[in-house]
């Protein structure tokens, strides 16, 4: 169960564009997926931390994050980001 992490196509962005957003500032906290998640960061920098793996990304990337994952973020910089459960 890994978290995957690759740089945003435009079909991606066209995808996602019309989604929800989600912000947060400089925090760290634990978090559970009762859900796929898939989402593009608009802005900020995040580290996720999982099963003895770490994970970062930033605005600019796309993210998809298992159903069923457990994980610690620690975000860097403020984040804002467009997501879709699923």
């Amino acid at each position: 169960m890994d978290i995957s992490v690759r740089k945003a196509t435009d079909a991606d962005k066209a995808k996602l564009m019309n989604k929800p957003t989600w912000g947060c500032d400089v925090s760290e906290f634990a978090w559970h997926y009762d859900s796929k998640e898939i989402c593009i960061l608009i802005e900020g920098e995040v580290t996720v931390d999982y099963n003895g793996k770490s994970v970062s990304f930033a605005a600019g990337d796309y993210v998809e994050f298992p159903k069923g994952l457990s994980c610690v973020w620690k975000v860097t910089k403020p984040v804002k980001k467009h997501y879709e459960f699923m």
